[in-house]
């Protein structure tokens, strides 16, 4: 059995990906899909510096901000 380490990055990623789930009240494999094919992990990789020190209700807003400017 392998363990994984993840990075701080990777921590707020999946705590955005649920955080995005859960206020929509939707699947974790729909949700996944809405972030692959908009690229929100890159976003969120990438703005990770600023977006880590918002809070949650904020994140969830710019995300869905974000995936609706992609459709």
């Amino acid at each position: 059995m392998h363990m994984y380490t993840l990075n701080k990055i990777q921590h707020f990623q999946i705590f955005c990906l649920e955080s995005y789930r859960s206020s929509l009240g939707i699947t974790g494999n729909v949700a996944l899909n809405e972030f692959k094919r908009a690229n929100v992990f890159d976003y969120l990789a990438t703005g990770y510096d600023v977006l880590h020190t918002q809070g949650k209700n904020y994140l969830i807003a710019d995300i869905k901000e974000f995936i609706d400017h992609r459709k």
